[in-house]
């Protein structure tokens, strides 16, 4: 199946060049953000449909103050450390791919790598501008060293309900395939229910995901070609090649 699946994502990518990375960039960016912004102007936190009514694909929407599939890193400190590091990762990101496009890197390496690009950028949006741009959102309360919730619909507005680099990260995608329970011998957590898949998160988050998956499957595959073809390089010389030096 791994075989099959790398065939078809060959196929794909043999049909990109460099200047289509920025396009598959801005498409992503475009659909996360989009989704992002009308499910959280136009619905409150909690769930908001079973996707065809199917029970294991619904939108949930929650926002979270930390990383990816909700993590949190801390307090208001360490959100925007956070978010400082995202910064820099995305500054350090296009200069990468840049590189590597420059480079001439397997066309599958290129796509994995901005992936996990346009997933980084998309989630630092978030971050850095919707506590300005939006009237409510999950912010931290500094009396109760905790973030707090908020009740409506959130709406654009020049009065955030926060500060740049403060901004809560809007996840709505959730897939509670199914439940079950622990056996009783297994350590800790015999006995305790369980539900799989249970993070909620975005298409962001999905990006890099996907991206970083990708990138584990097939790295031999990815770097093969580049390792050979700089061993190819070691053996190239500047010698004349003729009859008398190759009896010599």
């Amino acid at each position: 199946m791994s075989a099959a699946f790398f065939t078809i994502f060959v196929a794909i990518m043999k049909t990109l060049k460099g200047k289509h990375v920025i396009l598959i960039i801005a498409v992503i960016i475009i659909i996360d953000q989009a989704l992002k912004i009308w499910i959280k102007t136009s619905h409150p936190t909690g769930e908001v449909v079973r996707v065809f009514g199917m029970d294991w694909f619904r939108l949930h929407f929650i926002e979270n103050p930390g990383m990816a599939w909700g993590w949190k890193f801390g307090n208001e400190t360490g959100k925007m450390i956070l978010t400082l590091f995202r910064l820099a990762a995305v500054i350090f990101g296009t200069w990468y791919i840049a590189k590597i496009i420059k480079q001439k890197y397997k066309r599958g390496f290129i796509i994995c790598a901005s992936l996990i690009y346009a997933g980084a950028l998309g989630n630092l949006i978030d971050s850095m501008f919707y506590g300005m741009i939006f009237d409510k959102g999950l912010h931290y309360d500094a009396a109760i060293n905790d973030y707090l919730s908020y009740a409506g619909i959130a709406q654009f507005s020049s009065d955030g309900y926060s500060s740049f680099l403060h901004g809560s990260v809007v996840d709505m995608l959730y897939f509670p395939m199914f439940k079950g329970q622990f056996p009783g011998w297994v350590p800790f957590t015999g006995g305790e229910e369980f539900e799989f898949f249970s993070p909620i998160f975005n298409i962001a988050d999905a990006s890099i995901s996907v991206g970083v998956i990708t990138l584990l499957l097939f790295q031999n595959r990815f770097f093969k070609k580049n390792a050979t073809d700089e061993n190819h390089t070691t053996l190239e010389t500047g010698s004349e090649v003729s009859d008398r030096a190759q009896v010599l």
